[in-house]
């Protein structure tokens, strides 16, 4: 992509995000609707003084919705409105669309289904076209539309709470809390689905967007304007198929240097290739070719949705590796050795430590710091008799070998002798250190769910499993590679460590 349409693509987009006036046509005052759950998403937003932006629900049968003065049509607003967000009837959006060209609107999510996942084709082209003509962006149609957590543009028709038929009210999809990370998907249930992850997991998201059937605005566009956003960081990317990708390359390529894109590409088999393309009315291509292109631009593969979220959560919290060599700390030998084989299958190197950080070791033996019968040479297993005072000297003395570039600190909450302040001398050691550090508590207890979240907000990515600790360090190595390939090691690093110097919070 171009400088100059790049630059020109990067202001088109910010009209989704940061609108200066909203209409929601097709707003409605029945709370089953989605027109009524989109346009109360910002009503709320309003109200807590987050979404400033003027706003105007349209709907010719209603004179008022949640207070605010109901017109008929969007042509009815004297006022600016940049962005439309449209949930009407399939057949009917053609003629919204003709009116918001005369109304002079800037961008439009199409919310509503029924164009080409279903095979209604000409319908589609019908309303690209009249977009295109008029200069209208359009993202959709059949999206979940822009979440933005600093704006407060919320068009997901997924309430926050939900009435059991018990009568309690419970949290259904709730919004998660700002952050540095980026989803962009093409799949809205699978977007709702990632949402209530991250804010389940306490991890903050910067934007979302759903593109759905990509009538216009792709992937390409989009990565282009969160290559310039500074709220983001990571972007996680869904994905069932990718249109243009020399496009796709060359804007990857661009990003990747700056800030990692980790994809999920589903429709690997025959099978899923064929349920991909029904379901957005798109073409899946080869897997082997989207796999050969990520590589070549950057790109971080997961294999499934667990590594997804994993990666994204190592590489929001902490600095790629230099290298491929990593420790391991324990207190149990068993998910110890379960994390070596994990780090090898991921094609990460546990070799043996050096004489001399052995010897560093051995020294605590003999001062009586540590168990004599610890085992110090890759897993660093300090067994159950440990300590804080030991986690933290084992990650000092390891963290200061030169040999090792990235450390996995595997700490188990429920053996007697170990208190949780553990979590809090490690996380001290690794304030200014440029080496990565990931943890690990296997449990779900309310005891592991605390260490974790105490990891978690002290700025070390912590997980449930051995496993999973060894594929979030896997993708801090995998991106530091290409960063030195691309010899940006040292200048990303820099960034990072820039702005990362207030994540750690007490």
């Amino acid at each position: 992509m171009e400088k100059r349409k790049m630059e020109s693509t990067v202001e088109q987009m910010r009209t989704f995000f940061e609108p200066r006036g909203v209409a929601v046509i097709g707003a409605s005052r029945r709370t089953m609707k989605a027109g009524h759950v989109i346009f109360k998403n910002f009503v709320i937003n309003k109200q807590r003084n987050l979404f400033k932006a003027k706003l105007y629900p349209v709907n010719p049968n209603e004179k008022t919705i949640q207070g605010f003065t109901c017109y008929p049509s969007i042509l009815d607003i004297k006022d600016e409105v940049d962005l439309a967000v449209i949930v009407v009837p399939a057949k009917v959006v053609p003629q919204v669309m003709r009116e918001c060209a005369e109304r002079g609107v800037k961008a439009a999510v199409i919310i509503t289904a029924g164009f080409s996942e279903i095979g209604n084709h000409e319908l589609e082209e019908e309303v690209t076209e009249i977009a295109k003509n008029a200069g209208i962006r359009v993202l959709g149609p059949n999206c979940l539309g822009v979440f933005d957590s600093q704006t407060g543009v919320d068009m997901l028709f997924l309430p926050e709470t939900k009435t059991l038929t018990t009568g309690d009210e419970v949290v259904a999809t709730p919004r998660p809390m700002a952050g540095p990370i980026a989803i962009v998907t093409q799949s809205g249930a699978f977007g709702a689905a990632a949402l209530d992850y991250l804010t389940g997991k306490q991890m903050g998201v910067s934007k979302f967007v759903s593109f759905g059937n990509k009538a216009d605005v792709n992937a390409s566009e989009m990565l282009a304007f969160l290559l310039h956003d500074p709220k983001t960081q990571v972007i996680l990317f869904y994905s069932e198929s990718i249109d243009n990708g020399r496009e796709f390359m060359e804007v990857a390529e661009k990003v990747t240097p700056k800030k990692p894109i980790v994809a999920l590409k589903v429709g690997r088999s025959e099978a899923g290739a064929r349920a991909a393309a029904s379901h957005t009315g798109a073409i899946a291509g080869s897997d082997n070719i989207y796999s050969s292109a990520f590589k070549q631009v950057g790109v971080l593969r997961a294999d499934d949705l667990e590594e997804f979220f994993d990666m994204g959560k190592a590489l929001a919290f902490q600095p790629p590796a230099a290298g491929n060599n990593v420790a391991i700390i324990t207190d149990a030998g068993g998910p110890g050795i379960m994390a070596v084989d994990e780090c090898v299958a991921q094609g990460l190197n546990v070799k043996r430590l050096s004489d001399e950080t052995i010897e560093k070791f051995e020294a605590l033996k003999s001062e009586g710091k540590i168990p004599r019968f610890a085992t110090n040479f890759n897993p660093v297993d300090l067994t159950g008799s440990v300590t804080s005072e030991m986690f933290e000297r084992g990650t000092r003395i390891l963290l200061e070998d030169p040999e090792i570039d990235g450390l996995i600190v595997l700490g188990l909450h429920h053996l007697p002798a170990l208190q949780e302040d553990f979590v809090d001398r490690v996380a001290e050691l690794t304030k200014n250190c440029v080496k990565p550090v990931v943890a690990c508590d296997v449990g779900e207890t309310e005891m592991a769910l605390h260490i974790r979240s105490r990891f978690d907000k002290l700025g070390i990515p912590a997980y449930f499993s051995p496993e999973d600790a060894a594929r979030g360090m896997a993708a801090l190595v995998d991106y530091g590679l290409y960063l030195k390939k691309r010899g940006q090691f040292d200048q990303y690093l820099q960034s990072f460590m820039e702005r990362s110097k207030h994540r750690f919070s007490k």
